[in-house]
């Protein structure tokens, strides 16, 4: 049977692949199917840089605002979700756009997922204790004693998949890095082009100054301030990434708005890397600056060409 055809615009964060996937889309008949994290929560839209209204109206998105930031949300619930909605895109007749950062929904969609032990609801209520007990940064500390390629994709304050990536050690005794590898990832449902976004680090840093500043301006503060009054948790998990953390200390007095601005565009350069080191590794990736605006839409259309004929 053919294999659906499915187009993915990835890239570090601030690279533009909102906007150039909906100038994309427009062009190519298509409809947008989101991979970022952050993006799938009700009522971050600020701090997730999600797309706007204005922007949805113009073409459709999915996956997003899916779940409320007191509910757990994984790569293998998102990939459930990503196939249905990508398929029910192709049954109407319309082309694919995947977009998004975050590096370990893609390859959950495209590669499948390894079957690793099932969770274990004490032993994640005990991590979840000895990181309160010992401080912010105890569970990140001791995956990179254990498993530090795992610890290197993943974020100090992403205590979802700290705990995860823990529990698979502690119950099997293996790394959580060593069963993705042992997995092989060979699962793969789609005939894939990924394309990915990279520019200069300084343009980059440039970018993400920018980007943070207009957060603000756009309602950041506020927006932290609405969640909190909706009774969300500061310690949530989604208001423990960037820019609710920064703002959030900064509304309970740690220190200014300007420092608090200063640190959200630290932390975010920190994720592009990472992001950037995650995507790399992956080897199906073709990379391109985003001005390089022809170069991806001729690779984009010899895609659909080649396969149509193949067919």
């Amino acid at each position: 049977m053919e294999q659906p055809q499915l187009v993915i615009i990835t890239g570090p964060t601030a690279t533009g692949k909102t906007a150039f996937a909906i100038e994309l889309a427009t062009r190519s008949h298509a409809e947008i199917v989101g991979a970022d994290s952050r993006q799938i929560y009700r009522y971050l839209d600020i701090g997730t840089a999600k797309p706007t209204s204005a922007q949805r109206a113009l073409i459709p998105h999915h996956l997003l605002d899916v779940v409320n930031p007191d509910e757990q949300f994984d790569s293998a619930r998102f990939r459930v979700l990503a196939l249905n909605a990508i398929h029910d895109i192709l049954q109407r007749g319309k082309r694919v756009l995947v977009v998004g950062g975050t590096g370990l929904y893609l390859r959950a969609l495209t590669k499948g997922l390894f079957a690793g032990p099932p969770a274990d609801p004490v032993l994640r209520t005990r991590l979840r204790e000895q990181e309160q007990g010992e401080g912010k940064g105890f569970l990140h500390r001791w995956l990179v004693r254990v498993d530090p390629q795992t610890a290197n994709r993943v974020h100090p304050n992403d205590l979802v998949r700290l705990i995860r990536a823990l529990e698979v050690f502690l119950l099997t005794g293996t790394p959580l890095s060593q069963w993705q590898m042992n997995h092989g990832f060979r699962d793969q449902p789609f005939n894939t082009l990924t394309v990915g976004l990279v520019m200069q680090r300084e343009t980059l840093a440039y970018r993400i100054e920018q980007r943070c500043r207009e957060m603000v301006r756009d309602g950041l503060v506020e927006e932290v301030q609405r969640l909190w009054e909706m009774g969300y948790s500061p310690e949530l998990a989604p208001l423990q990434t960037i820019g609710y953390t920064q703002i959030g200390e900064m509304l309970r007095g740690q220190y200014g708005l300007e420092d608090a601005i200063t640190r959200m565009a630290q932390e975010t350069r920190r994720l592009a890397k990472r992001q950037l080191t995650w995507l790399r590794a992956e080897p199906d990736v073709r990379w391109f600056a985003p001005t390089q605006r022809r170069e991806i839409t001729e690779a984009i259309e010899m895609f659909f060409e080649r396969l149509a004929a193949e067919s």
